[in-house]
């Protein structure tokens, strides 16, 4: 079992229930990139994947130290598949309940 820190939350966890993130080079900046087959190389970070858990990495200006990369870092494709990690979970049960009461 491979135990790593969540760089939000800062907890232990399995490495196989966080997500590892990769930084790559963009055209401008750094792009904090998900690699949930944690195959493309480079350093990588764990996080939840939980929009808690980024809040927290990002209020803490944890990804940057911990990816060791200088200047800004977008977030954009991070968020966005945290986000459709948590819409794919629960979006049988939100669609039942819209559909309730209608």
């Amino acid at each position: 079992m491979v135990v790593r820190t969540c760089v939000g939350c800062r907890q232990r966890a399995e490495a196989t229930s966080l997500v590892r993130v990769v930084a790559e080079q963009g055209t401008q900046q750094w792009v904090a990139v998900p690699d949930p087959r944690r195959s493309l190389p480079g350093r990588g970070a764990h996080l939840h994947p939980e929009a808690r858990c980024l809040d927290l990495a990002v209020r803490r200006k944890a990804l940057g130290r911990a990816l060791r990369v200088e200047g800004p870092l977008d977030l954009g494709r991070l968020t966005a598949w945290i986000a459709g990690q948590a819409g794919s979970t629960g979006s049988s049960t939100s669609q039942n309940s819209t559909n309730q009461h209608r």
